[in-house]
């Protein structure tokens, strides 16, 4: 790659970032850009040479062109190429009792409340990860997210069953509330490895990860009657159709049609 093209390529990380794009998003553009200019090809070439690969990664190229072009190029981006339907992926969901099961047996504190927090409140690992005791107010039951996907802030309720396990921790004015014994913030990889021995003991066969305890949160909300534009509050998602995949899940109507014969 020339000096030219290392130009549109530094330009290209220097417009993701002013739009706050995540770090993978950036890395993932980058890379498709790189491989495109290397390529010399036009972007619908240079799509179908990619026909025979997840429709993630097809779509995911799409995109990369589509800004790569307006933002940088400031050219429209005309070519006719159909974008490949996005595959939908039923999410993975636990019952109550194998949620239970897991908590229930899970013995080391800390990593009992991080799975609580993960089905009770619902957040995003990251949100998890980055949630401090200033973002708790007992008294009026709620959680402020600070730190969300797209930093869009949003409030959410403080169950009792975290307030009853917080008090008998004990609670703190400010500070990260989830630290690992050597007192350091904990990484993804751990709340993962928790997720899983804690799946393992309960004999849990499916696949669960910090993010299926999200998937249950939803799902059972749902099923207990909740308003899907109250559960995609709850959530952080900014468009609704992204909540709507867990009606595919919920077995409310499901029970209702059995009912039936």
């Amino acid at each position: 790659m020339d000096k030219e093209d290392d130009l549109i390529i530094e330009k290209l990380i220097t417009e993701l970032k002013l739009r706050k794009y995540s770090y993978q998003t950036i890395e993932k553009y980058k890379d498709v850009i790189y491989k495109f200019l290397n390529s010399k090809s036009t972007p619908k070439d240079f799509i179908s040479s990619y026909s025979e690969k997840s429709r993630s990664t097809i779509r995911g190229n799409y995109f990369a062109l589509h800004f790569f072009y307006k933002n940088i190029l400031n050219q429209e981006f005309n070519e006719k190429i159909p974008l490949v339907k996005k595959k939908i992926v039923l999410p993975n969901v636990l019952n109550k009792r194998e949620i239970l099961d897991m908590i229930e047996q899970t013995k080391n504190i800390q990593h009992r409340i991080i799975l609580m927090f993960l089905y009770y409140s619902g957040l995003r690992l990251n949100e998890l990860l980055n949630l401090r005791w200033e973002d708790i107010d007992i008294e009026r039951k709620t959680i402020q997210l600070k730190i969300a996907k797209g930093e869009h802030q949003r409030v959410i309720f403080l169950h009792d069953k975290l307030i009853e396990i917080l008090n008998i921790i004990g609670t703190k004015k400010e500070g990260l509330i989830f630290l690992s014994n050597r007192n350091k913030k904990y990484s993804g990889e751990s709340i993962q490895q928790i997720v899983k021995q804690a799946a393992k003991r309960a004999g849990i066969k499916k696949r669960v990860t910090p993010h299926t305890f999200r998937h249950s949160f939803a799902t059972h909300l749902l099923e207990a009657g909740a308003d899907i534009r109250y559960i995609q509050q709850l959530l952080g998602h900014s468009n609704l159709q992204t909540t709507q995949i867990y009606t595919h899940v919920a077995n409310k109507d499901i029970k209702r049609l059995a009912d039936l014969l």
